[in-house]
């Protein structure tokens, strides 16, 4: 416990781990108090996900950055399927779908691009393996043509087009599972070869012991799910006070809170030259969300929401799933990067952000 006790003692953000007990005590008294309520649960997470990143990065040190990305994109997305479950038994379906376009775009060019921005501005160039990059956004077109076709069809003037596409959703779900399950034997198994990380310098920082990091990690896990029912539970609300849409709470402000543990691990990485590890953490849970989570989410509808949901989505978060997809695959296809890339990339996702707070789709 010495080195977690020692990172707590000398890094001021993870004082803020005090709020953790103090949300919780706020959504026993005083559960009505939604914008108070939101704030804290922000204030709460951000410290744990500064924890998760710490404990992410000693297990990439022991298993390699591609490992490590995985697992970091897979532990930080729990966040967002504890959000979306959450509105999913709700039934409000148009946050869950917006909080999955959101995530998907968020963690493709904000993650991405802030993570090229301050590792170019510490390092000149910067290099990682362009294979992993190119394989992840493959499976991110994917995933977006998957979800460009329900929306397409809705389109269409059809009497029967409600069950076709709930029909359709349902087979693209178990399509999109199947094509994830298999780009992972691919980058883990059979060609595991091709995704070694590239050359990095060493920090020279200890990584903690395997058993600490193991155990931070779960634990923090189930501290950050915990917090993120408060925070969905008083988005909407304080999102009202605010002035802001639902379509935007879910596309931007979610999808920023959710994606906040592996931010910081991400963003750690690129600032000691382990672009590979932010590469892999960014598009890896784009891409994870794309193709997992989303028709995971479908599947769980028939059991705990409402209704059953499709995957339909409003055109224009299908347009900027598309647009994101693109960028992220032009910028990584040289396996080279430096600081004005990743501006770049979050003006694209400045633009999405500014014309959703601007113009919110009905």
């Amino acid at each position: 416990m010495s080195p977690l006790l020692k990172e707590i003692r000398h890094n001021p953000m993870l004082w803020l781990l005090a709020f953790v007990p103090v949300v919780f005590a706020a959504a026993k008294l005083r559960p009505e108090a939604h914008t108070l309520l939101f704030v804290l649960s922000v204030l709460a997470i951000v410290p744990l996900a500064t924890l998760l990143s710490h404990a992410t990065e000693s297990v990439a040190a022991k298993t390699g950055d591609a490992a490590g990305g995985l697992l970091n994109a897979t532990l930080g997305n729990l966040t967002e399927l504890v959000i979306a479950l959450t509105a999913l038994r709700a039934g409000e379906y148009m946050l869950v779908k917006a909080s999955i376009a959101g995530a998907i775009v968020t963690n493709t060019l904000f993650m991405l691009g802030a993570s090229f921005l301050l590792g170019g501005l510490k390092h000149h160039v910067q290099e990682y393996n362009r294979v992993t990059a190119r394989v992840q956004a493959g499976l991110l077109f994917l995933a977006t043509v998957a979800l460009l076709v329900p929306s397409a069809i809705a389109a269409a003037d059809s009497a029967e087009k409600v069950a076709i596409v709930q029909d359709l959703s349902l087979g693209l779900s178990v399509l999109l599972i199947v094509a994830y399950a298999l780009g992972m034997l691919f980058s883990l198994k059979t060609h595991k070869e091709f995704f070694a990380s590239a050359e990095h310098a060493n920090d020279g920082e200890a990584p903690w012991p395997m058993g600490l990091a193991l155990a931070t990690l779960a634990g923090v896990t189930v501290l950050v799910a915990l917090v993120s029912e408060v925070f969905v539970d008083s988005v909407q609300k304080a999102a009202e006070t605010f002035g802001m849409s639902q379509a935007f709470v879910g596309f931007i402000v979610v999808a920023l809170v959710g994606g906040a543990a592996e931010m910081a691990s991400a963003f750690s990485g690129a600032r000691k030259d382990r672009l590979d590890l932010s590469v892999g953490i960014a598009l890896g849970s784009a891409s994870q969300i794309a193709l997992f989570v989303a028709p995971v989410l479908v599947l769980l509808s028939y059991v705990i929401g409402p209704t059953p949901m499709s995957l339909q989505l409003w055109p224009g978060a299908v347009v900027m799933m598309l647009i994101a997809t693109l960028t992220a695959s032009m910028v990584t296809n040289s396996g080279r990067s430096a600081w004005f890339v990743g501006v770049l990339l979050l003006m694209v996702y400045s633009v999405f952000a500014m014309t959703l707070y601007l113009l919110p789709p009905s």
